[in-house]
């Protein structure tokens, strides 16, 4: 997804790619997302980071990492489609954001 992701020390958002990790809503639409932040691999490293193998399947420009340190609320009308990652991507990005968070599998429901 393309979305307009907020910045933790500005009051800005820039248009960027970020990943779905979970929808929210009533009935069978939602209209809430969550979505982690990816960025360049080439930018400094952070714990958690999960590296996505096929940048172009992911329709990124770029070798690219998922950031799980970085988790927005975006409303689902001002998401672009881009591109998917790997099962084994997400199984990744979904257990590094349950280590941040401090949930055990049995806890999670990412």
């Amino acid at each position: 997804m393309r979305v307009p992701f907020p910045y933790t020390d500005a009051e800005t958002r820039q248009h960027r790619p970020a990943l779905v990790v979970a929808q929210a809503g009533s009935g069978a639409e939602p209209f809430l997302i969550w979505v982690v932040m990816i960025t360049s691999a080439e930018n400094r490293g952070w714990p958690g980071d999960v590296e996505i193998a096929d940048s172009r399947s992911a329709g990124l420009p770029a070798a690219s990492v998922v950031r799980t340190a970085k988790i927005a609320t975006i409303d689902l009308a001002r998401a672009e489609p881009r591109g998917r990652i790997a099962a084994q991507e997400l199984s990744s990005v979904r257990a590094a954001i349950a280590a941040r968070l401090d949930m055990t599998v049995e806890d999670r429901t990412l």
